[in-house]
């Protein structure tokens, strides 16, 4: 076969190989990034990000013993010492008896956030320390972004 006798041009194949290539390109993609949410802890969560990173900074300056810096992270003041007045109702000392290395959970060596749902104005969350086998639940406001101890309880799973 020469170039002059080259099959007739079938434009309806051509437009088939295009919408196949097209396909195959998305569904790649998709599988690309299917892959990468899977791989995350909590994928199905990802618009409480903002709540879950204020969190993971507090329990990291937790566990590096930063504890004034992690009770401004708490109350979402990192001025808080220069208006000490402003924490009556939970104030440093009670803090350090929750949070402190002579705390219910002892020193915090590691913290992983198993579970979040946002629930009125803010999001509860579920966070295991120290590879426990209960999590301790934490809510962060929306408006004032304080962390605070969520009285609601959210279900883990088996």
């Amino acid at each position: 076969m020469t170039l002059l006798d080259a099959p007739t041009f079938n434009e309806r194949r051509a437009r088939m190989i295009k919408w196949i290539s097209i396909a195959a390109v998305v569904i790649v993609c998709l599988v690309f990034f299917g892959t990468i949410l899977y791989t995350l802890d909590f994928p199905w969560q990802l618009w409480n990000w903002p709540s879950d990173h204020r969190v993971n900074v507090f329990l990291n300056d937790v566990q590096a013993q930063n504890y004034k810096k992690a009770f401004g992270e708490w109350n979402n003041d990192p001025n808080w010492q220069q208006h000490p007045e402003k924490y009556k109702l939970y104030p440093f000392s009670s803090f350090m008896r929750d949070w402190g290395p002579d705390s219910d959970y002892g020193q915090i060596k590691s913290h992983k956030i198993i579970v979040a749902k946002r629930v009125g104005n803010g999001v509860i969350m579920g966070v295991d320390i120290n590879g426990g086998s209960t999590p301790i639940f934490l809510r962060v406001d929306d408006a004032s972004k304080e962390i605070g101890f969520s009285p609601i309880e959210l279900y883990v799973g088996p």
